[in-house]
């Protein structure tokens, strides 16, 4: 899908051939002197549009248009909350006409959060999934036009916007594919690809080079399945080489039966799920290549299968972490936090400026939070506050918990340093807390998107989240820097 901008010029606008024609009024719109205008005017007048929030207004083929389809969609005090919701209603209507072009006009001024939100919602919508389909037709929807008064903060929001939605969408096709379909030498793949990318470069290590670096966690989780691990290193360097890095980690279970522990049938296929994490940060730096901006950022990608078999680890087993720490598997369904762990101190070597993790982690988290905000649990003051900025900004929420240390007194046990679990109580924050152990000295912060990553039911796939959090995340540390 191509996205333009162009500025307000009503002339050039009534010229614009396109399937649909909407435009965004304002609660105070004043006509001017042109056939648009004149056609707003005249069903304000009738009664057939008014000026609240949500009230759409579907005329085709206009006579003096030369668009296929006008629609008049009111603004009225609209929050972007409602742009979004509002938009998707719209492009719902929209999919039986399969329109190939779509216009966006915003009769006056912008803001940069009601812009990111219309571009989103328009892709949102029109995304479909075919790359395991044998008769799927692709989305029809190719171009999107937008038209509006121009500034340079609505520039600089129309191209975050764009990076970001491209970053989605690779997100949730890596998200949607099938676990035989994404592997994490696939994934591996994905990430090398995105290595063409100006200013990215990938490194992929294999089970002989973990081994040699000591991961004897995400080894662990590795073992009981046929597909080798991979170990994914992505470096985009867009400021000086002295600037520490933000440090991006993704959960890369590209299949999670629960292993030994295993899971129950029903709705296990939603496992393939479990490598959100990961694709988010393919996602990301699908974006940072596109912007461009003065920062440096590095992912890491842990990525296996978690699987039963004679050579699984099981409930009892202690293995011994990268960092020296040994771990108690109680429970080889808490697998996320192993190959984290190892991640995270394989993270300390860049001295990073900030580490981030990001995983479907914990049920408990969508009980805690259902599928509106991510858990977002964090080490730093400063870092938290940002990241729920960032995600408030992008619709893409947030939300702190505790990070208590009498958490984490379930972890401990008699037979190693820490327990991988501590039973069901706060089951999202003692995960966390036994993330913190290897998080070192740096500003940490972990983001649980069990509940946001993919939805369920009738509407089953990925969502993409947390790229869009993310994206305004750097973009905002990279703007403190210009």
């Amino acid at each position: 899908m191509k996205f333009q901008l162009q500025p307000l010029k009503l002339r050039t606008l009534i010229g614009e051939k396109t399937d649909v024609l909407l435009v965004f009024v304002p609660s105070d719109f004043k006509p001017a002197a042109d056939t648009l205008s004149g056609w707003i005017d005249k069903t304000v007048q009738d009664g057939d549009f008014q000026g609240k929030l949500g009230s759409l207004l579907e005329i085709y083929r206009p006579h003096g248009l030369p668009c296929t389809r006008l629609m008049l969609l009111s603004l009225g005090q609209a929050l972007a909350a409602d742009i979004k919701e509002n938009l998707g209603t719209v492009m719902t209507r929209l999919k039986a006409c399969k329109p190939e072009q779509i216009t966006l006009c915003f009769l006056t001024s912008v803001t940069p959060v009601i812009l990111r939100t219309a571009l989103s919602a328009v892709s949102d919508a029109s995304y479909v999934y075919t790359t395991t389909k044998t008769k799927a037709q692709a989305s029809s929807l190719k171009r999107v036009d937008v038209f509006a008064p121009l500034d340079q903060s609505v520039r600089d929001a129309f191209d975050q916007a764009v990076a970001a939605i491209k970053g989605v969408e690779l997100a949730r096709e890596w998200g949607n594919r099938p676990a035989n379909h994404a592997t994490p030498a696939q994934l591996a793949q994905a990430a090398k690809a995105l290595a063409k990318l100006p200013k990215i470069r990938c490194k992929v290590l294999g089970s002989k080079e973990v081994v040699a670096l000591g991961m004897g966690a995400f080894e662990a989780v590795a073992k009981g399945s046929d597909e080798p691990l991979r170990f994914i290193e992505l470096r985009y360097q867009g400021g000086v080489k002295s600037d520490a890095p933000v440090v991006l980690i993704g959960k890369g279970i590209t299949f999670d039966s629960g292993g030994i522990s295993i899971k129950p049938a029903a709705e296990m296929d939603e496992m393939k799920f479990d490598m959100c994490g990961a694709a988010s940060v393919l996602g990301v730096f699908h974006a940072l290549g596109q912007l461009r901006p003065k920062i440096n950022v590095i992912g890491l990608i842990p990525s296996c299968e978690n699987l039963p078999s004679s050579r699984s680890v099981k409930p009892g087993d202690v293995v011994t972490s990268m960092s020296g720490q040994t771990i108690e598997v109680l429970n080889t369904d808490a697998e996320g936090r192993l190959i984290l762990c190892d991640a995270l101190t394989y993270a300390a070597r860049f001295n990073p400026r900030a580490v981030v993790d990001i995983a479907t982690l914990t049920g408990a988290c969508v009980i805690a939070l259902g599928d509106v905000r991510s858990g977002l649990f964090s080490n730093d003051e400063t870092l938290s506050a940002a990241l729920k900025q960032a995600g408030d900004a992008a619709l893409d929420p947030c939300w702190p918990m505790p990070l208590d240390d009498d958490y984490a007194q379930g972890l401990k046990t008699s037979f190693a340093d820490v327990a991988n679990v501590a039973g069901r109580p706060g089951g999202a924050i003692t995960a966390a807390k036994f993330l913190q152990r290897f998080a070192g000295q740096w500003p940490w912060a972990h983001l649980d998107i069990a509940g946001t990553a993919w939805k369920s039911g009738k509407a089953k796939g990925a969502t993409g989240r947390p790229v869009g959090l993310l994206v305004a995340y750097l973009m905002t540390l990279a703007d403190a820097r210009a």
